[in-house]
């Protein structure tokens, strides 16, 4: 491990906007930890990233289940000393009338979408307030500041995640630890019911064109936070 290297956490790592990050990232030398459900995936992604010439942590679980995420953050500040930046990555959805959820899918995904979000910013803190700097970057949806009709499940965990994040940002900047928050429009991921690189998703934001908006708010000086990033492909109308 190097010490002058960043360190960096992703949940949600092992496809889409997640998984482009990683692979980045470990282009520009960074240390990572990468979350996700699934294993083999993450494998994959490690592979590919040894390739690239780093061995990256990760591993696979729940970002709702507490006693992993904070075994995964003590693991991963244990053994690269430090955590410079988090992002909060993960994210799933549910889309149709509101009485076809059931209150398991309420569960799972406020789980996933905001409490995995807490979780995660919560375990990082004081490894970042011991060093008086740090990044907790949160990838939230366009649509936590609209909504729209069959997504009220989606649009409330989104609004939820923003809150959090924005009462976050100004709990810690005292403590010299920058909080942002991204809100994407239309990305061609594995997020949508129509596979990722169909055809009707030709004209949306690539997980690339996130992943290098995402690497331009973690790369300002020590001075400077961009606070929240509104992003949408020009096809896309807000």
């Amino acid at each position: 491990m190097n010490s002058s290297y960043p360190t960096a956490i992703i949940t949600g790592a092992s496809k889409g906007i997640g998984r482009a990050l990683a692979l980045l990232l470990a282009k520009h030398n960074f240390q990572l930890s990468l979350i996700a459900r699934s294993l083999g995936d993450l494998k994959d992604l490690a592979a590919e990233i040894a390739e690239i010439g780093h061995r990256p942590l990760y591993f696979a679980g729940d970002v709702g289940d507490e006693s992993f995420i904070k075994d995964a953050i003590d693991k991963t500040a244990h053994t690269f000393q430090k955590i410079d930046f988090l992002v909060n990555n993960a994210g799933i959805g549910a889309f149709g009338p509101t009485e076809s959820y059931s209150a398991t899918t309420w569960d799972s995904i406020f789980s996933t979408n905001v409490k995995g979000t807490f979780l995660c910013s919560k375990a990082v803190t004081p490894y970042m307030k011991s060093a008086q700097k740090g990044h907790i970057i949160s990838i939230a949806s366009d649509v936590a500041k609209r909504v729209f009709d069959g997504g009220s499940l989606y649009c409330a965990s989104k609004y939820a995640q923003h809150a959090f994040t924005e009462a976050l940002r100004k709990e810690l900047r005292k403590d010299r630890i920058k909080v942002s928050t991204v809100y994407s429009g239309l990305v061609d991921s594995m997020f949508h019911a129509a596979p990722q690189g169909s055809p009707e998703h030709a004209t949306w934001l690539s997980p690339e064109d996130m992943a290098e908006s995402i690497y331009f708010m973690m790369n300002q000086p020590a001075h400077v936070v961009i606070d929240e990033l509104m992003i949408h492909p020009l096809s896309q109308e807000y």
